[in-house]
């Protein structure tokens, strides 16, 4: 009797360690958070202005559980990029909280209104109180090789391909404002700047618990998040 306890315990714990195993993050470049940086806006004396084409700009976004995984996307609002000799010296963009969409359970799906919900809900974005993010541009450094070790372990499809920068910025949401730096490829020419970026923030960090940190539900929910950001800009 014991025996057949311990097999079956076996099987469900292999069974849940399977799950889990199937529904890692995505493995991608880890922004490097800190606390909020101070943007310098001398630097973007006499530049350029470039502003953010808001129908062909996006930010994407990518949430684990134990047992699954959710995508989808957030628009933006407004911004600009500030381009001075050939290089992006300042910027900023406003990402709507209220647009989220998830893609991959079809829109007409129940699963599908009740999910949004939840992550509007006071329990993630709280997007009544809070409903817009921004992203202010402190700095753009040029991508150093040494910033490609260990990269080849990485997913391609969540990992960006040959960057040509590392960006610093100050993301503020639900009140938090936090510096993140990560890998971008940065394309400038015929008046237009394109910027493309794949990375994994930590959600805490910016206060977002499923109850609080220490909840068996919030357990349930993997703290990293993926973002991709795909933004366009002219003059």
């Amino acid at each position: 009797m014991k025996t057949t306890k311990l097999v079956k315990l076996a099987l469900m714990l292999t069974a849940a360690f399977l799950f889990v195993k199937c529904s890692q993050s995505p493995k991608s470049d880890t922004a490097a958070t800190d606390t909020a940086k101070q943007v310098d806006t001398t630097a973007i004396a006499k530049a350029e202005a470039m502003n953010v084409d808001v129908a062909n700009s996006k930010v994407t976004w990518v949430g684990t559980k134990l047992t699954e995984k959710h995508n989808g996307t957030f628009d933006i609002k407004e911004g600009s990029l500030s381009v001075k000799e050939g290089k992006i010296v300042g910027g900023n963009f406003v990402i709507d909280i209220k647009s989220l969409k998830d893609l991959d359970i079809p829109a007409e799906k129940e699963g599908n209104a009740k999910l949004v919900g939840h992550l509007l809900s006071k329990d993630f974005f709280e997007a009544e109180k809070f409903p817009t993010s921004t992203f202010e541009v402190v700095s753009v450094e040029e991508y150093k090789a040494e910033n490609d070790q260990d990269r080849e372990k990485l997913d391609k499809e969540y990992t960006l391909a040959d960057p040509t920068h590392m960006i610093t910025g100050n993301l503020e949401m639900k009140g938090v404002k936090k510096s993140i730096k990560f890998p971008a490829k940065v394309t400038i020419a015929d008046g237009s700047v394109t910027a493309e970026a794949k990375f994994n923030i930590n959600r805490k960090d910016w206060g977002m618990s499923y109850g609080t940190d220490d909840s068996i539900k919030d357990k349930f929910i993997r703290p990293t998040v993926h973002i991709g950001l795909n933004i366009n800009a002219k003059k």
